[in-house]
């Protein structure tokens, strides 16, 4: 299928940078963020640096998708990391707009989007002081092999091998804003209540056996909800356990 064409106007109040090559936009927003007065778009066509969770290289081939968003935010911790889930909706929408499909989708906790079971997409999120960064990885074109991933990792898939689908990066930046607009609105005017039941809906392995690790600790149990913390919920069977951050492998 022939690349996409945005059919959408950039959202009001956000800025758009797009870099023909930068070491990563994280970096990069780390350093623009003490002059930035509002929410910006950092988007590269090329990273040289990049980098996932944890501080985990991040396979970038020329054509995928990389950008951060830098928002100003006096929001407290807690409240600043409920934005992956706002940042989960926004790619979750914007992959349904360039495929025109929502076979296949599904959000994986705490922040990856899958693709017909593969990882399409992560999201990081980081604290710049009195700014938020939202890094967003998106497999557009071409998806890292198996032996770059963490063993018992969801395997990575590309939006083009699944889909067909050849989008590009500045088409689908226009896409991702918007929806990311749509839902921070939701966000600040109604709470985390409605983000969290939308999570839901599209949550990979909800009501199945999830394992999630925290270090060397390993956590077996289903997959009951999300709290109104963002937290996982797992039911071992013999207690119910609400995880705040940790890998999950399935």
């Amino acid at each position: 299928m022939k690349e996409q064409c945005a059919l959408v106007d950039w959202p009001a109040g956000y800025g758009r940078q797009v870099l023909a090559e930068v070491d990563s936009t994280m970096l990069e927003a780390a350093r623009q963020a003490p002059g930035l007065s509002g929410p910006t778009w950092i988007c590269a066509l090329r990273q040289t640096a990049a980098r996932g969770r944890r501080g985990r290289a991040w396979v970038n081939p020329d054509g995928n998708f990389a950008a951060t968003l830098v928002m100003p935010t006096s929001d407290a911790p807690d409240r600043r990391a409920l934005r992956s889930f706002v940042a989960a909706l926004a790619l979750y929408d914007a992959l349904v707009a360039v495929s025109g499909r929502v076979d296949g989708l599904a959000l994986k906790w705490p922040n990856d989007v899958l693709l017909t079971g593969g990882k399409v997409a992560g999201i990081l999120l980081e604290s710049l002081g009195s700014h938020l960064a939202i890094g967003i990885g998106v497999n557009l074109v071409a998806a890292p092999a198996l032996s770059e991933v963490e063993a018992r990792a969801v395997p990575p898939v590309s939006v083009l091998s699944a889909l067909g689908v050849e989008v590009g990066p500045e088409v689908f930046l226009d896409m991702l804003a918007a929806a990311f607009a749509r839902h921070e609105a939701q966000f600040v005017t109604y709470g985390f209540g409605p983000i969290r039941e939308a999570w839901l809906a599209r949550a990979a392995r909800l009501g199945e056996r999830v394992t999630a690790r925290m270090g060397e600790t390993e956590i077996t149990g289903r997959f009951e909800t999300v709290d109104a913390e963002g937290r996982i919920v797992l039911n071992t069977g013999s207690t119910r356990q609400a995880i705040a951050a940790a890998d999950i492998f399935f």
